[in-house]
This record gives structure tokens, sequence and C-alpha cells, in this order.
């Protein structure tokens, strides 16, 4: 795989080295470059000056040396080190001493004259400041750009381009055949609903940034903090947060109220993670300013990156009295986090507004347009062509009968004297364009507003889709996209908020081999029980099983004691008293969940200090003697502590992973067993699980082990590396006590929505900021996963797509290469199985598609690799890297990626879209979703606990993750099925009706004259033919909604665009003009012989045979394709034919051509023609005639033609009835490997904290920042008064 990702480096002319979140290039005094994991960077290989186009290297440019880190004895090996922070900084000051170039961004404090001197360029010569403000903008438009903007974006669609130009014609009176403003009116109509639509949805943009920007802060100004607004923020303001304040920008952290200046932030809005993590202050500001005066004196200079959007990486330098300290991500507060359990701090601001990362990662609004959007822009430019091709065709021959007629009757030619055959034949050829202009009806557009805005109003109006508990309805954001929503074939989804509803709950555990559940009502047992401890229960716990309470009592079992006892100790959670009740600050929302349990069931976590810990067990305070903390991380997938308890006695508690407890126990006996079985058990409830475990320790064991552990925690180099020995020696030889089991609670119906979508062949993806073990685990719980399915992971990933890169490299001169079908060949171990879900993680992803951005100082170095590659070769290996691991994720039946950040959510969206050419839904509830909201083609917000963003930025709104089933199968399979209908009928009718032109101008001399009589052309796609079709785009339905969710299988049809396409398109213009055939020559036919007084052969009645025999076609083809019957449809069929028959009369009427005989030019034509028999025989033999291949393919489908899916559903339902969705995994019995549902959501370094007493308060005492804060004046007094949180 090093290979692998070399090549993709040099073929971008990117180095993998400095690819990805925290990895960037450190320089040494010497000059050299440090990796911060690995050490010291060697040179680039000797190479040749250029290598040949389109190979690719087979060494990396450079490669990480497998050495010792030399930042460990820095501070940077281990981030849990126990060494000084002053230790870390002064060696950080050695270790920047030679600033890397790249690091332009300079930030001085109090300062800002300083900042807006600086100016760059953005467009042409035009400059603006370098700094942004704070203000952010995420609106389009603004006053003096919303006109000139819209309509250009109007102008995108070929329609309106169209309908233009038919409007520049008209303009000529030589040519025209309506006044130009006639066809003006309805355009603009059209422009304005469009208009008024963006407006509208700008209009809540700008609302929304005006609210973000109007949020109070404290910036402090002049000596003094001052209430002011986001949008007044500068860089290299200090500005003064609160508890429960969001970051109002991407901050230095200076120092804090809590001990060492730790902060706690909550990053649900960034990752999605609800758990807490801490930031903290360097040593020097956090001893230095203390007070206010010191806060303002503060001059110190931040050096860094420009701007970028990696969420997880920061590198900079702080200069302040003549000194140079290191900074990290750990030391910066991103915009959009929220401050906890922290009462004050201070930050400096370093990027602000646009500049933040997380706007970084918004991305840009985006114009949608629908597939049939695009596909009907493609049409107008076809009918278009055919349109002018015909045109000029009739033209010609117009030309040509003229100078024959001129011949022919030359007693004529004083008519002709001023003009020529050719000059009438450029005169026809406009007639005859604008006059078949009206194919492409502007009525079309408007009723397809009409249609979809009608659409998103059912959907406002479903009543299943309102969440009564929080009173929130569904909400169609966009009213121009509802058809697509019948076209989705992946979802991209985030987790916490959207499948989960981020509540932890201690559901079932495993004590000794007996497993205890929840079999009783809530609330039920503890109540007047008379237990001890029951004063201090948690009420909400829904764990209460009456057979382990009276275990309890009776406290018989040295086993359930110890177990009970482990999870009142081994954690790290902080415990306050406020009104004498306990509240628990925990890091992860597992550890709150196991304490609380602890608490419920007796054994009550009540003080810790830097080396103690008290708990009361069953009523009896016991403080126990912490004698070393062997943290948690990823890798280890464990945490102990080690304790003295009063007795004196040495004990090691122990949890984690069943996988890692399982195999370091001291033997494996029934009780193990039973565990085992238990653990399975709960795995296939989709349960997150913990392995519970402890041993006694000897004195002299630990005297020796102490001795060492105490050399390793000041070792400057491998310090890490040995303590994971020492915790490895010290986890050994343990005793199972048992496992837990916590739920992490999904949203109502996720696990059936998911299969029910899947059931429609919609692939779902979750993207998730969460740990792999988490995601994994919630994608067994929502049956994403399932047990029989092969999970491909980083390594299965690399050997895939190593041998297609290899392969692809090594292909003959012709450049074929490999089909993406030979993907999962390329693993010999996959082909004997059927179904794999592929996961994979950010970093892993960013070195495959290299979405994160490299470092400016490595430019000029990778330049020369650069420069011996083609540009067109790279851009095709970098598609093929692109192809074949989007080819290798959709033949995956689920995909999880975890670890991401908003940008690769949107970039993973956005290659989706590229290569497979699929219609894309993203669906999430936080800020960290917007991208990814924006770069699908729907974007979906759930109103949920992570605050409006991705609602505000959405198309539809929901509140639970299970109404999106009934939003795609019922709403949008019927949209889809209605838009379709609508589109196919409108152009049938309007074929039928008007191509009769046509036919007119072989026997008119190819002179442009109407057939029809105005009043007809104008009226027919408005009032005659407009309500049975708008019926249709409204209320048709081919099955309920009942049997939509039913047959799920039902959704196909739109994603396969069976309904309309290219040639459903050329079966409607056939079908159209065999219409229009069929009645102008039947009437030609039956009028070609009539002479006579009482006799009715005029032009005029033969328009009006013609035109209410096309009418009436058109009437039956509706009425016979029209599946689903109301009220509402036999009015608008009925209130068709009464407004042709009035209208009609109306315009004909003999009164109406005294008053205006050049506008009403038919007088009684239609009750001379329609009152005689041999017109009303002629018409009902045009309509029997155009009606009777309808009904024949109609019986050949339902006698002989295909079945429908329909039909196939409901066989398949006779033969094999569906199975019910069920929420139990099914576990391969027999199977060896057994599936973990491990799962942790705990940060590293809280242990650390701990030990070192950093996370602890003096009791008695506060913070000098705290007391600070207590001698400030009330902010009530201040210019701007701000609620409490």
């Amino acid at each position: 795989m090093v290979r692998f990702l070399a090549a993709l480096g040099s073929r971008r002319g990117e180095d993998p080295g400095v690819r990805g979140p925290g990895r960037g290039i450190l320089p040494t005094p010497n000059g050299s470059r440090t990796h911060p994991r690995c050490g010291p960077v060697s040179s680039p290989p000797s190479q040749p000056d250029c290598v040949p186009a389109g190979k690719a290297t087979t060494e990396p440019p450079w490669r990480c040396l497998p050495q010792d880190d030399p930042g460990a004895h820095l501070g940077f090996g281990d981030p849990d080190s126990s060494a000084s922070m002053a230790d870390q900084e002064s060696a950080s000051s050695y270790l920047n001493a030679k600033k890397p170039s790249a690091f332009t961004w300079e930030v001085r404090a109090n300062d800002r004259n300083y900042h807006l001197q600086f100016k760059k360029k953005f467009a042409f010569c035009l400059t603006k400041k370098k700094y942004a403000d704070n203000a952010i903008k995420t609106a389009k438009y603004n006053v003096l750009t919303f006109l000139p903007l819209n309509l250009y974006e109007q102008l995108h669609r070929m329609a309106n381009v169209y309908f233009l130009f038919v409007i520049f014609l008209q303009t000529f009176p030589e040519i025209s055949t309506l006044p130009w403003y006639t066809l003006l009116f309805p355009l603009s109509c059209l422009l304005t609903i469009r208009g008024l639509r963006d407006l509208i949805d700008d209009i809540g943009r700008h609302q929304s940034d005006r609210k973000i920007n109007s949020r109070p802060c404290e910036i402090l100004s002049g000596k003094r903090f001052r209430w002011q607004k986001w949008h007044d923020i500068c860089v290299g303001d200090i500005v003064r947060l609160r508890k429960e304040n969001f970051v109002p920008a991407d901050m230095l952290l200076l120092c804090s109220s809590e001990p060492s200046s730790l902060c706690y932030v909550e990053t649900a809005d960034i990752d999605g993670e609800t758990n807490l993590k801490f930031r903290q202050a360097l040593l020097v500001t956090h001893r230095e300013l203390a007070t206010e005066e010191s806060v303002a004196a503060f001059d110190g200079k931040v050096i860094c990156e420009e701007p970028n959007s990696r969420m997880h990486s920061f590198t900079g330098t702080l200069e302040w009295k003549g000194e140079t300290y290191s900074l990290d991500s750990e030391r910066i507060l991103l915009r959009g986090c929220k401050i906890r359990n922290t009462d004050v701090c201070y930050g400096l601001v370093i990027y602000a507004g646009i500049d933040s990362k997380i706007m970084r990662n918004c991305g840009k609004i985006k114009q949608k347009k629908t597939k049939l959007d695009h596909m009907m822009d493609r049409l107008v430019i076809i009918i278009f062509l055919v349109l002018l091709v015909i045109s000029l065709c009739l033209a010609i021959a117009s030309g040509f009968w003229a100078r024959r007629f001129q011949e022919k009757h030359s007693y004529l030619s004083t008519l002709y004297e001023h003009t020529t055959p050719a000059k009438q034949a450029f005169f026809n050829f406009w007639g005859f364009a604008i006059l078949l202009s009206i194919i492409i009806p502007m009525s079309m557009y408007i009723t397809f507003e009409f249609i979809y805005l009608v659409n998103s109003f059912f959907i406002n109006w479903d009543l299943e889709m309102y969440y009564a508990i929080k009173d929130i309805p569904a909400k169609a954001r966009s009213t121009s996209l509802n058809d697509q929503l019948g076209q989705i074939e992946y979802i991209f989804s985030d987790k916490t908020g959207t499948l989960t509803q981020n509540i932890m709950s201690f559901k079932k555990c495993c004590i000794n081999g007996t497993i205890y559940d929840s079999s009783c009502p809530h609330g039920t047992l503890l109540q007047g029980s008379g237990l001890t401890w029951s004063h201090c229960a948690d009420k909400k716990l829904e764990f209460h099983d009456p057979l382990l309470l009276e275990a309890i009592q009776q406290d018989t079992s040295p086993v359930l004691r110890e177990f009970l006892r482990l999870l009142a100790l081994c954690h790290t959670v902080i415990v306050e008293e406020s009104d004498n009740q306990l509240i628990y600050q925990a890091a992860s929302p597992d550890e709150e969940a196991l304490v609380l349990a602890a608490r419920n069931l007796g054994y009550i976590f009540l003080a810790r200090t830097q080396d103690t810990i008290t708990i009361s067990e069953l009523g009896v305070k016991r403080t126990y003697k912490v004698l070393a903390m062997l943290d948690f991380s990823s890798d280890r997938k464990r945490m102990s502590v080690l304790v003295r308890d009063p007795e004196g006695t040495i004990r090691l508690y122990t949890k984690g992973a069943d996988t890692v407890i399982l195999e370091r126990l001291h033997r494996r006996g029934a009780n193990e067993t039973l565990t085992e079985m238990a653990l399975d058990r709960f795995a296939a409830e989709t349960l997150r699980t913990l392995c519970l475990a402890s041993k006694v320790v000897s004195e002299a064991e630990y005297s020796k082990w102490s001795r060492r552990y105490h050399e390793a925690s000041v070792l400057l180099q491998d310090r890490a590396r040995e303590l994971d020995k020492l915790y490895e020696e010290m986890e050994q030889n343990l005793q199972l006590l048992g496992a837990t089991a916590i739920e992490d609670k999904l949203q109502d119906g996720v696990p059936e929505t998911i299969q029910l979508l899947k059931l429609g062949n919609i692939k779902v993806w979750v993207l998730t900021g969460d740990k792999q073990e988490t995601a994994m685990n919630i994608g067994y719980a929502c049956k994403l996963l399932t047990d029989d399915m092969e999970i491909l992971e980083e390594k299965e990933i690399s050997e895939i797509l190593e041998a297609y890169w290899v392969s692809n490299n090594n292909v003959s001169d012709n450049g074929e290469a490999l089909c993406s079908s030979h993907l999962f060949q390329q693993c010999p171990e996959a082909s004997h199985h059927k179904k794999r879900a592929l996961i994979i993680n950010g970093d892993f992803l960013d070195k495959i598609l290299h979405t994160g951005e490299v470092l400016k100082n490595g430019t000029e170095r990778l330049g020369q690799w650069r420069a011996c590659f083609k540009a067109t070769a790279s851009q095709e290996q970098g598609n093929l890297v692109e192809k074949a691991f989007v080819d290798l994720a959709t033949n995956c039946q689920a995909v999880i990626c975890c670890r991401v950040t908003p940008k690769q959510k949107s970039v993973i969206v956005q290659l989706v879209k590229k290569h497979k050419n699929a219609i894309t839904l993203a669906i999430g509830d936080g800020a960290n979703d917007v991208n990814m909201i924006k770069t699908a083609d729907i974007g979906v917000g759930i109103s949920g606990l992570e605050g409006m963003q991705a609602v505000q930025c959405s198309d539809y709104a929901l509140a639970q993750f299970c109404y999106l089933q009934r939003l795609l199968l019922v709403h949008g399979r019927w949209a889809y099925l209605r838009i379709c209908k609508f589109l196919r009928y409108f152009f049938y009718k309007t074929f039928a009706g008007l191509m009769a032109q046509i036919w007119f101008a072989f026997h008119s001399g190819f002179t442009a004259q109407p057939l029809y009589e105005g009043w007809f052309l104008a009226l027919y796609n408005v009032f005659y033919t407009a309500y049975p079709v708008l019926s249709v785009g409204l209320l048709e339905q081919d099955v309920s909604a009942k049997k939509s969710l039913e047959f799920p299988e039902l959704y196909v049809i739109g994603q396969r665009d069976e309904l309309f396409n290219y040639r459903i398109f050329g079966v409607t213009l056939l079908h159209g003009v065999s219409t229009s055939l069929a009645s102008f020559y039947i009437a030609l036919w039956a009028f070609e012989d009539r002479v006579g007084n009482n006799v009715v052969g005029d032009y005029e009645s033969f328009a009006i045979t013609v035109a209410t025999s096309a009418f009436l076609s058109v009437i039956m083809e509706i009425i016979l394709d029209t599946k689903f019957w109301t009220m509402l449809s036999f009015l608008m069929v009925t209130a068709s034919v009464l407004f042709f028959c009035v209208f009609s009369f109306l315009t004909q009427s003999i009164n109406a051509f005294k008053i205006a005989p050049v506008i009403f030019r038919f007088p009684d034509a239609s009750k001379n023609a329609l009152t005689d028999p041999y017109v009303l025989l002629t018409i009902l033999l045009s309509l029997v005639v155009n009606t009777i291949p309808s009904l024949t393919v109609r019986l050949y489908r339902t006698v002989v033609g295909k079945t429908t899916i329909q039909q196939k559903i409901r066989l398949k339902t006779k033969r094999e009835p569906e199975s019910s969705v069920e929420l139990r995994a099914h576990i391969r019995h027999g199977s060896f490997h057994r599936r973990s549902s491990y799962a942790f959501s705990h940060q590293e370094g809280y242990a650390g904290l701990i030990t070192r007493g950093d996370s602890l308060r003096v009791k008695g005492t506060r913070s000098t920042v705290l007391n600070l804060l207590c001698q400030e004046p009330n902010p009530a007094s201040s210019s701007l008064h701000v609620p409490s949180a």
C-alpha cells in the first residue's frame, strides 16, 4: 500500500507524507524535516530527471524512516505524557527556531490596525482585506445583485432562451403572427414566480446570517471587556467566553477558570460527537494572564498556516516576550464548538468569518436542477432544431411553389411586383418558426411550477410525517425537486442525531455468567423499597432487575461486589455537588451511563482527588487510593485503574473490548463461556458491550512495576512505547467479572426504514465523524450491517486497490484499462463472499483521494516531480484511482465512513455523482452536514439537537429519519409518476393538436397561414386541454400509499427512468403525429367533394372539424390512461369540454365579429359546423380511429405483453411472502469468529489530566480567573444585554 499511495502522491505532484490531519512537517534546528509521528524524514531518493509519462513511481518521493520519535522528548510523541508543560514549551521553542516558509498568517494580539493594512487580490486588479471580519454571508443575493444574477441563472434554462428568441421574432411586423407583448406576459409571469421563490429562500438565508452575526459576545476593547456582537470580532481580538457559549471564531485558548487552564468543549456541530473534548492553554499564558490587566497587555504574535479546511490539524507558533512556543490543534477552539463545564475562558482570534475552518468546509450554494430538468433542456434544443429544419424545408417549398404559381398565373403579376419567390421564402421561414413555436408552450412551464408547488404542500400537510411530540411537521423548503425524490439511488446519512438520539442507556449486564435484564416497569422497584441508597437513584434509569437488587441486598457474591465496585471506580468522571445533588461531568455518554447505573445499584461515586476516589458502597463510605491510571486509547481499547482499598489490598480494575479482555484472562471456565454467550446475545441485540475484569496485585509485584513505571514516565524518548509495555504487563492474568450492555438509542423506525430503502434498490452510506467502533455498532443496530457480511477495512481495501493500480499501470500501450467489475478479483479471498461492507476512516480516505491540502512549503520540492508527468496522464491516473475506489464502494452492500470531515463528506458525494451519474440524497442534522447537504442532488435536514444549520441549508426538513421512507417511497414516487405523465400528455396533446399546421401547409401553397382560429391557438393549452393534464399532475397514483410502502420494489421505476426518457418522448411524438394526421386527413377527405348552398364545406368549418377531432381525441386518451379517479378529475374533464364549447361559441358569435372583425374572424363557424350531422360523423370517425390504436396496445399488453412490475410483485408475494423486518441480527451458529459489539466513545488523555490534577478543583478555592469574573460589573450595565445561559 505504501507504493500505491506513493504513486498517488507522484501523479498529483503531492507528497503522501504530508497528507492528512495533523501530519505536517516540522522543521528541526539543523534544517532537516521532522514528521510528528515518524521522526526524521529522508530526502527524496535519487531519480532520473524525467519519468516517462503515464508511469507511476514505485517508491514514494520521500518516506518516513522507522526511527524513534524525536518529538517524544518534546512532548509531541505522547499526548498523555506526564512531563511538565514547561519542559514541553521550552523544547518546542528550540524546535521552532526556524519558521517554515509556508506559515505566512501572522496575528498580533490587541492590534487591529496592524491587520487592516494587509490586502490581497481576489479578481483582476481588485483587492480586499487579507484578514476577514467575523460576519458570515451564506446568502446568494443582495439588493443590487438579485435581479441580474437571478435572471442570469434563469437563462440557463434553454426553454427561457427559446421563449426570448420567439418574442424577439414577434417584434418584427412582417413575420409576426401575434403581438409581442402577448408572449412576453406569460414569460414574465414564469420568471417572476421562479424569482420570488428564489428570493424567499434567500431571505431565509439572510435572516439566518443576521441572527448568527448578531449573537452577543465579550470582546476586549481597550482595558476592559465590552458586550458586542459576533460580526464585530476581528482577527487579533481577545474574546471572553462563558459556559454554554458557542465559540464565535477559531481562537487560540489563552487561559480558563479550570485548573491548568483546561477548557471542555462539545464538537457536535463539527464532527457529530457529543462526548466532551478538552483543550488546554499553554502553561506560560495560564500563569501570566491571571488578571484582566495582564490580558489587556498581552501582545503575543501567532505565526501559523494560512486558513484551510483541515478540521483536525493546526500548526503554528506563539512568539511572546522573546520566546517561541509551539501550537497545535489541542490549543485551538474552533468556531461552532460549545463551551461545557468551564465557567469562563479567554481566546485570541486566529481565523474569523469565512476563514474559519467550519466555514471553509461549508461549501457554496449550488443551483440544483432535477434530472428531468436537464432532459427538458436537451429536448427543447432538439425540438427547436427540428422546428427550424421543418420551417426551412417549408420555406424552400414555398419559394418553389410561389415561382411556379407566378409562372402559371402571369395575369396576377402586378400582385408580386414588389416581391420575389426568395423573399417570400425568407419571410415564410420566420413565419413558420413563429407559428410552430407554440409546440413548446410557456403554459407547460407555468403549470409545471404549479404542480411542483401543490405537491410540496402535500408533503407539508402529510400527518404521517408530523412529529407530534415536538410539534414539527415535514417541510418542503424547495418546490422544484419533488420528482427527483422518486429517483434516488444513494443516500448519505450522518449518524449522530440523524440515526441516533444521542442518548446512552444502560440496558443489560452479565455478572459471573448470569444475565440481568430490565424485566419490570420502570420506577416500581426503587420507590418505597426501603433501600439505603434509593434517595440517590436516578429515577430516569431504565435498568431495574428485581433479581439483581435482591442479590445486591444480600451482598453475598464477591464477584457481584467487585463488578459494581469497578463501575464506580474505573472511569474518568468528575463529580460536583450542587443543591445537595451529585452532578457527574463525564467525558463520554458511555461512562456517564455506567457510573449512573452503579449509583442506582448502591455503589455511588462521591468524590475524587488527584490520588483518591471516594465511593459509597451500600451506604458505607470507602476511600480508595489511586496508585495508577492506565488510560484508554483507541489502540488499547481498554482502560484500567490500580487502587489500594481501605484494607490495604492492591487491586487492578479493567474494562474494555471483549477482544482484548478475554485474551488476557487467567483461566477460561464455565462462567467465561456463559459470559461469551451473553456477549453474543448482546451483540445480536446490537448493544454496545464492555467486558469487566479485575485481579489482586501483590505488594512485591506492585513495588517492582511501580519503579519501572516511574522510570518510563520521565523518559525523553520512547515514553509512550515503554508505558504501553508496562500497561500490557500489568493487564495480564485477569479474572473476568462480567459484561455490560449499553444501548445507543436509535430514532424510532430506523432499522425498518433502512430495510425498506434497501428493498427499493437504494443504497445507504453512513458518513460520520465518530469512531469506527461506534459507527460499526450503529451499523449493526440499524440493520445496515449484518453478521453474514464480509467487512473490508483498510488492509483489504489497500490490497484490492493496490492490485488494481498495478494491473492498470502494466497494461499494454493501447491504454485499455481493466474493467471495474474485476475489482474484487484482485482479492482472491473476497470472491467467496456475496455480501460485503466497506469500512473506511477519514485519514485513509484522504490518502486515497487526496482531499486534504498539501503544505505550501513542500510545493517547490514537489514541483520537480510534478514536471516529470504530463498533465493529462496525471489526471487520467487520478480519475482511475477515484473510479476504482467508487466502483469498489458501490459494489458493496453497505459503506460506513468514519472520522470524516465535513469537506470529505461532500467529496464522497461528489465522487459518486461524478463516476456513477447517480441521483444522491444527503441527510443530516448538524453544521458538519451542511456541505454534504449542499453537494447532494437532494438535501434533507433533520430538526434535531444540533441546531438548525442543516435545516436552513436543506431542500426538505424532517423531524425523524424514519419519515424518509414515506418522503421517497410515497411522495417521491408519486411526484415522479405525476410529472412524467404530465410531460408525456402535454407533449402528446400539443403534437396532436398543433402539428396539423404542418399538414395544412402542403395544401395552402406552403404559406404560413394558420389552420386554426387565433383564439383556438391561444386557448388550446390554457383552457381546453390544460385541466385534465393538470389533474394527472396533481393527483395521479398507480398504487396507494400503503401499497407503495408494502412493495418498495416499485421505486426502481424512477431509478431506471422508465416513465419518461428519449424513447418515451419518441413514442409520444409519433403518437401525437399520428393523431394529427388522422384528424386532418379524415376531415380533408370528408370535405373534399362537398359543394352546394346548404352544405358545410368551407375553410372555417374545416378548421373547426380538425380542431374538435384533435381536442376530443386528446381528452379520450387522457381518460383512458388516468388510473386514479377523483371528483376533481371528473370536474377537470367536464370543465375542459365546457370551456371548449362556451369559448368556441363566444369567440365565434356574430356579435363579437361585428364589434371587432379583425380579432374575431370565425363568425358562427362552430354553430354552422357542429350542427351538421355529416361533420359530427366525421368527428366521431376521427375519434374512433385515434382511440382504437391506444385500446389495442393496452389490450396487447394485458393479454400477451410483458407483465407489469405490480403484477410481478403480486406473483412474488404469493410465492414468497416477505419476512417482517426484525431488529435481531442473524448470528451464524458454529462460526469460529464472534463479532464484537464493543464501542466506547471516550477521548484519550483524561487519565493523565486526573493523575496530574489538572482537571480537579481544590475545594473551597476558586481560580484567579474565576475570582476575576466575579469582581466584574453586571453585564446588564454594558452596551448589550445578554441573557444567561
